[in-house]
């Protein structure tokens, strides 16, 4: 059964990068090696570990998930519209003069986003807070975050995880989408974060690293996250920026160009 769910898992993520390709292709303009980077780590999280129910967004007993790197919002989008949030046609108004699918996250307009992001360094700080709330509600609901490796050069993101640490928020784990490669080039050329996961550590967290792309390793740290008490969890994904397709795979070109439709046609047939 465990390997039957990894394959439905990793056809899944397939299939929600076939989507982001093609809402950028339509669109023209967007972010695609970030989206892709992240699409295994989504997929398990929106179809095997999160409670949620699409035809009632806010419904009280939901988990969250919050998209730091609101940039990569064409993995979000496809994976809600893959859960039933809303209509996959709407996809392809990625972008769109008057679409709900704005090129970042917009709560006020699309169901199922929990917090409206793009200014980086901001999500961990809203998703500490919801952590916090529900704790306080005395809820069992937990909180899930994205962030970026680039984005981790915010100073925000630390005042949140030195609170988060504080607080003892074992309600919050945060995924870390370590594909060493921001706009500018290599993360550890423009600002490097590393050492990572002893930075989180000296902050109260308890961390894991992982393969992003490995389905069972990403199932295996959540459940570690879940069971771990009186700290916060980051999970530190190593990533492929442009994962899934060859021709934008580790190619800092790919941060924020959308594919010319030629291209397109072959993004989609290796994704076949």
């Amino acid at each position: 059964m465990e390997q039957q769910k990894i394959a439905s898992l990793q056809e899944r993520a397939k299939t929600i990068r076939r989507y982001i390709i093609s809402m950028l292709g339509e669109a023209g303009s967007g972010h695609p090696g970030g989206s892709l980077s992240a699409a295994d780590i989504v997929t398990v999280l929106f179809f095997d570990t999160m409670k949620l129910d699409p035809k009632n967004p806010h419904w009280p007993g939901r988990d969250r998930f919050v998209l730091s790197k609101g940039h990569a919002a064409p993995v979000l989008y496809a994976a809600l519209a893959e859960r039933g949030f809303f209509e996959k046609d709407e996809l392809l108004t990625l972008r769109k003069l008057g679409s709900r699918l704005q090129g970042h996250p917009d709560m006020k307009k699309l169901p199922g986003v929990e917090m409206s992001t793009g200014s980086l360094g901001q999500g961990l700080s809203a998703a500490m807070g919801m952590a916090l709330g529900l704790r306080l509600d005395g809820g069992e609901q937990r909180v899930y975050v994205l962030l970026g490796d680039g984005e981790v050069q915010e100073g925000q993101v630390w005042e949140a995880a030195m609170a988060a640490g504080h607080f003892k928020l074992d309600n919050l784990t945060a995924f870390l989408d370590y594909n060493n490669l921001q706009i500018d080039g290599p993360v550890d050329v423009v600002m490097d974060v590393a050492p990572l996961p002893e930075k989180w550590r000296a902050f109260g967290w308890h961390v894991i690293e992982i393969d992003g792309h490995d389905i069972a390793q990403i199932l295996a740290a959540i459940e570690e996250a879940k069971s771990t008490k009186g700290k916060p969890t980051m999970i530190i994904a190593r990533t492929v920026k442009g994962k899934g397709v060859s021709f934008m795979e580790n190619q800092v070109g790919w941060h924020g160009n959308a594919p010319k439709p030629e291209q397109v046609q072959q993004a989609l047939e290796e994704l076949a």
